[in-house]
């Protein structure tokens, strides 16, 4: 009886200090994520990074491309509120996997391609390079955490195969890079084995992850995002790339001609190899042998630039089938390192296969997230699952020419729906200007220009008179035009050599070199090719010296605004000096003008 009721008391004590405690707040209610507007906002109950628990741990993956009969292991970071602990609290995870973590080679000139040589051959041999690894454990990386975290997020970095603390062989593209960000992901839901050392036995568990999964990242970065959401891996609900590789022969090589990507002369996939491979000292000698000296070299093919089973196979449009991740990429009209067209073809495929998409394009270059808040409302609607209506939003936002990345222009897709494709035909006037108009004139012949590569491209536009160039251009617009799409040329043309270059430019004339100049005021669009894969992209063949040859490509997609007043160029020619291989100057290219025509997509469909 005693005991009873000093229970009874005990208990309405507790109740009683409950009651005091909660009228002085010193009883605090738990943690948990804030929406307002759809957006997962900043809680201060998660924002103190000093509070934060840090740890890492190593995957267990599927694969074994170190070759050393054990299963590889990624090397994972995790960073997450304490109150994952403290209070049992379940949160999704923002993920970044990237090989750059650990350092990379330097840029020494050595390690690239020598480009000054003729076409058809592979060039001087060059160095390779060795990385010498840095950071310290727990942390891969600080990217995402104080974005993210305070908003409720736990965010999680894996190092890549075969650079960093990670196992395995750094492929470039290859399986391997898809199956190790699936591997983290399948743990976070439970599915794959974490440990607390590369070699241990003892086992971490993700009991703080809700496993719903989003990615994103920047370059190589972004790339992987994409990778992961190929395999289908359950729990990927949403990935953000941010300018991604998304085909490594589209970085490497152009309509069937070997063209560096901007920036990076004489670059190619073995090169990216070596600037990444900063994993396990021991095993970089069997990986070099097997895949950079092996796989690489047999099949990148410097020689002939042709798409082969090696390329395709580092095509992730080839993968896409089993993807079902909410996709929104992100991009800049003038990058010309990843160029646009990445994102584009993937944006294009996932919204044939009825994803949820949006695209968002800057006028910049290389890299550019969306704004935070188009960030946060995509990840709010996937990860937490809050209706914020992101579905029904307009697909398209781009940026114009003059306003600041966080204010894009909102448009119903991509390329404008308004866009209409209007023809335009050569009239003659070389060595100094033809006419870029949409009748077709009489019979106009041919034009020829002389190779040289030591003209830079931005000097050819603006010559008045050159042999090196055939420039074609408009009457001074009357109005501003706004292009949306992806431009395209037939063109009918012989090379008196049976190997050529061939470079297209889309400018905005006069060129402007002043001061203030802007990324948006010259140059509109690129593409480049190769006359031998004018019937077949996986086969190459010699040119007939003086033989006419028909062939068709498009050019980088863009959307952007020409002012009344400019003249749009075509420029035709051969050697690109920023881009391609530069050969023996002097071989010419003849353009019949009455066999080659352009396709500018166009917002109301008139020039």
């Amino acid at each position: 009886m005693m005991k009873r009721v000093s229970n009874k008391i005990g208990i309405l004590g507790v109740f009683l200090m409950a009651f005091m405690l909660v009228g002085q707040g010193q009883i605090a209610k738990k943690a948990s994520p804030i929406f307002e507007n759809g957006e997962a906002q900043v809680v201060e109950a998660f924002s103190d990074p000093s509070t934060w628990i840090r740890h890492d741990l190593w995957v267990e993956t599927t694969f074994d491309s170190d070759g050393d009969g054990k299963l590889d292991r990624m090397h994972v970071d995790v960073t997450r509120p304490e109150q994952t602990d403290s209070e049992n609290l379940k949160l999704p995870v923002i993920y970044e996997s990237s090989p750059y973590y650990a350092g990379t080679a330097g840029m020494d000139k050595g390690i690239f391609w020598d480009v000054k040589h003729e076409l058809g051959e592979s060039g001087e041999p060059r160095k390779h390079p060795n990385v010498t690894r840095i950071g310290e454990r727990p942390i891969i990386s600080n990217s995402q955490v104080r974005t993210w975290v305070p908003r409720g997020y736990i965010v999680v970095h894996s190092s890549s195969p075969g650079t960093g603390l990670s196992d395995g062989a750094p492929t470039v593209g290859g399986n391997n890079e898809s199956l190790a960000p699936k591997a983290v992901i399948d743990w976070l839901n439970g599915r794959a084995k974490g440990y607390t050392e590369r070699d241990g036995d003892k086992e971490v568990k993700a009991y703080w992850s809700t496993g719903k999964v989003g990615m994103t990242g920047t370059s190589y970065n972004g790339t992987i995002p994409l990778a992961a959401a190929t395999t289908g891996v359950d729990g990927l609900e949403a990935i953000i790339p941010i300018a991604p590789n998304t085909s490594y022969y589209h970085y490497y090589r152009s309509n069937g001609l070997v063209r560096s990507p901007g920036g990076y002369l004489g670059e190619d996939i073995d090169v990216l190899y070596d600037f990444i491979h900063s994993g396990d000292e021991s095993k970089r000698a069997r990986n070099n042998k097997v895949i950079r000296d092996t796989e690489m070299k047999n099949g990148q093919d410097r020689v002939t630039g042709d798409y082969n089973e090696f390329w395709a196979e580092r095509d992730y449009l080839n993968e896409m089938k089993p993807m079902k991740a909410a996709l929104l990429m992100s991009h800049g009209f003038n990058d010309w390192n990843v160029m646009p067209e990445h994102s584009y073809r993937i944006y294009k495929k996932a919204k044939e296969m009825g994803l949820p998409v949006q695209i968002y394009y800057h006028q910049n270059g290389h890299g550019g997230p969306p704004p935070i808040s188009m960030m946060n409302r995509w990840f709010t609607r996937y990860l937490y699952g809050i209706e914020n209506g992101v579905e029904e939003e307009p697909k398209a936002w781009i940026v114009r020419e003059n306003d600041k990345k966080d204010n894009p222009t909102p448009y119903k897709d991509y390329p404008n729906p308004e866009a209409k494709d209007v023809q335009l035909f050569l009239t003659k006037g070389a060595p100094e200007k033809g006419q870029l108009a949409t009748n077709k004139p009489k019979r106009q012949g041919t034009e020829t220009l002389v190779d040289n590569y030591s003209f830079s491209g931005s000097s050819l536009a603006q010559a008045e008179t050159t042999k090196h160039r055939l420039l074609y251009v408009t009457a001074p617009l009357t109005d501003d035009v706004h292009i949306s799409g992806v431009p395209k040329i037939k063109i009918k043309l012989a090379s008196n050599k049976p190997a050529a270059n061939l470079s297209i430019w889309l400018v905005s004339l006069p060129w402007n070199d002043s001061f203030n100049t802007k990324i948006t005021d010259n140059i509109i669009t690129r593409g480049w090719a190769d006359p031998q894969n004018h019937s077949s992209l996986t086969k190459s063949k010699p040119l007939v010296p003086n033989k006419f040859y028909e062939m068709e490509f498009e050019l980088m997609p863009d959307d952007q605004i020409i002012p009344k007043g400019q003249q749009i160029g075509l420029m035709i020619f051969s050697s690109d000096k920023e881009f391609t291989l530069w050969p023996e100057p002097g071989t010419e290219l003849t353009v019949d003008l009455d066999g080659t025509e352009f396709t500018l997509p166009v917002v109301g469909g008139k020039l």
